[in-house]
């Protein structure tokens, strides 16, 4: 069982490899940023096989932080997007 969770893991890494493919090549920064959260998803799954098949907790406990702070990275990345911008040229109101 401890053989097919490890080929299970490897094989996942190697298909979220392809997901460097959109972050380079990108269109948008949203593109980019849902290739990162693959790459992330991709990675807590292949630790969470990790973990199983060697039954070793601590490589659980990463995966777990690893997914909190994925959380946190999508929520950042959509405050900053809402933020409206700042023209330039409109003088800045003194209150």
């Amino acid at each position: 069982m401890a053989d097919f969770l490890l080929a299970t893991a490897v094989f996942v890494l190697a298909m979220v490899a392809l997901g460097l493919i959109r972050i380079l090549r990108g269109p948008d920064d949203a593109d980019r940023m849902m290739a990162a959260q693959l790459l992330g998803t991709g990675g807590i799954a292949s630790l969470l096989l990790l973990g199983t098949a060697t039954a070793e907790a601590a490589t659980i406990d990463v995966a777990l932080t690893l997914a909190l702070l994925a959380a946190f990275a999508s929520f950042a990345f959509v405050k900053a997007q809402s933020v409206p911008e700042q023209d330039e040229s409109a003088p800045e109101d003194d209150r």
